[in-house]
């Protein structure tokens, strides 16, 4: 069994692990695999508080540009 190292980039910050979710679960949808990254003392504690609920978002790099376009459609579209 060989192991592949996947070269993965982040494509935003977003505040708050409920953000994040939301956004991985977007991105899932478009058929994006999403890994998270946030400090453990904010997701145990909840933590907001200058930057300390920061999560990144994480995509394979041949996914980012796609990524990075969905995200950015969605931010500029109207609300219905």
């Amino acid at each position: 069994m060989t192991k592949r190292k996947l070269d993965l980039v982040v494509i935003q910050t977003v505040q708050g692990e409920i953000t994040a979710q939301v956004t991985k679960a977007h991105l899932e949808s478009e058929g994006i695999p999403v890994l998270l990254q946030a400090d453990t003392l904010a997701t145990v504690f909840g933590l907001t508080v200058d930057g300390l609920g920061a999560v990144k978002i994480l995509v394979p790099k041949e996914f980012a540009e796609q990524a990075k376009q969905i995200l950015k459609e969605d931010s500029t579209s109207e609300p219905t």
